[in-house]
């Protein structure tokens, strides 16, 4: 009974409408800052909590032991095994969820308000005490190798790796936040527990909650799980210097079908012109069927099933980035048109028809992200970890009206560069060779 309450209120809490989401700034009596949206007609909280610095803070020579200690934190932790700590998650019917990408470890939470306390000291014991079970990092470790070992054979995860390798060098942006196999295998407990030191500190800390809990139970609650994590961790390394030259890199990979990942330097989130540029891309790529690409690629040549792009700004470098994949006799081809498409809407621009239809998209899609307790809650620890305001939701979609032609189409003009889009390509395509540059 107690696991079919919270499959309902995961489905179900939904809050009220997308524009009255009310967010509130809660400050701990530790001093902890925290975002709240009040949602009290179930008794349910989402709770998220972000660590700023992700697999970029691995140590040198230590690349993937953020990624594996941060798969670690569920498998025991104080007095409970692995075992012991699944089946107490479980009889609270709670969910807790551990991620690292390369900017950020996230920790999420999903409890029932009567099991809040219970549910949270459990929580707790998982950041500042987890086991790390010799037992428990060999068998997770096997599972991460052996992804690693099936992402060798990924034509598209080939091609990611290898284009960002060539985008970041030697910036910690340049190579997988799961490590490589060798480097997985040299781990040790003791770099684990390092990794767990560095990446666990209130300097880096972002926490979020909605659902049914007030201000100052948040406050209680972020002091008792948090409040005496390390003032600092790990340093953030530098910003990454994004080097990519025009041209294609072929690699060699025996398959019928070819894989393409390609892209230029980016735009930064905190660029005045970064919504400009969202709403072009949506008509060059990320716009599905109705998208200049998937027309000129896929509709009129039928060189694909699919083809997209899509902008990646991250905390310390952006690109612009896009995949595509072909037959082996017309992967050629599908360079030349995607590579003339970034030309053609470079030289001239967008319709006033396409923007508009555009921002129809954008605007009205952007609500529908607000559909659960859980999914505001990712959002909010998001949004303060790239340093939006509480009413960047409310003003959202006017920053996407706002964008005009004019707006657009200069951004286009300055921010597509062809000359230097890069064609990673990973297969036997015909007619294609590495070269330098165009």
């Amino acid at each position: 009974m107690i696991r079919f309450a919270l499959t309902l209120a995961t489905l179900l809490a939904a809050l009220p409408a997308w524009a009255e989401v009310r967010i509130q700034q809660v400050t701990s009596p530790g001093g902890i800052t925290a975002w709240l949206v009040e949602e009290h007609s179930i008794p349910f909280t989402a709770l998220e909590i972000g660590f700023q610095g992700g697999t970029s803070l691995d140590a040198p020579g230590k690349r993937g032991a953020i990624y594996l200690m941060t798969a670690l934190l569920e498998e025991g932790a104080a007095d409970r095994d692995a075992r012991a700590f699944a089946r107490e998650v479980e009889g609270l019917a709670a969910s807790f969820g551990y991620e690292a990408s390369d900017d950020s470890v996230d920790i999420s939470a999903r409890f029932l308000t009567e099991n809040r306390d219970q549910a949270v000291d459990l929580l707790r014991s998982s950041i500042h005490q987890p086991r790390f079970d010799q037992d428990a990092v060999d068998r997770v470790r096997a599972q991460v190798l052996s992804g690693l070992a099936s992402d060798l054979k990924d034509p598209r995860d080939i091609g990611a790796r290898a284009f960002e390798a060539m985008a970041f060098g030697d910036h910690p942006y340049g190579s997988d936040g799961k490590g490589t196999i060798e480097s997985v295998t040299a781990l040790t407990r003791d770099d684990i527990l390092a990794a767990h030191r560095g990446v666990f500190a209130r300097d880096r800390m972002f926490v979020s909650a909605v659902g049914d809990i007030t201000p100052e139970e948040l406050g209680r609650l972020a002091d008792e799980l948090l409040g005496d994590l390390p003032a600092t961790g790990a340093p953030l390394p530098p910003k990454a210097d994004v080097t990519i030259a025009g041209g294609v890199t072929v690699i060699p990979f025996d398959t019928p079908q070819s894989v393409a990942v390609f892209g230029q330097k980016g735009i930064d989130r905190d660029d005045p012109d970064f919504f400009a540029a969202y709403v072009f891309n949506q008509i060059l790529g990320a716009g599905g069927f109705e998208s200049r690409l998937m027309t000129e690629v896929r509709e009129k040549r039928g060189l694909t099933y699919g083809v997209y792009s899509y902008l990646a700004p991250k905390d310390l470098a952006s690109v612009y980035m896009g995949s595509v994949a072909s037959g082996n006799a017309t992967m050629a081809e599908a360079v030349k048109v995607i590579r003339e498409e970034w030309q053609k809407l470079a030289d001239k621009g967008v319709t006033e028809k396409e923007l508009a239809d555009a921002k129809t998209y954008l605007t009205g899609a952007y609500p529908l992200r607000f559909d659960s307790n859980a999914h505001i809650a990712e959002i909010l620890a998001g949004m303060q970890m790239q340093r939006l305001p509480p009413d960047y939701i409310t003003n959202r979609n006017d920053y996407v009206n706002a964008v005009t032609l004019d707006d657009a189409n200069r951004v286009a003009r300055e921010l597509l560069d062809p000359s230097n889009l890069h064609f990673n390509v990973v297969g036997r395509p015909d007619g294609l060779e590495t070269t330098a540059g165009n």
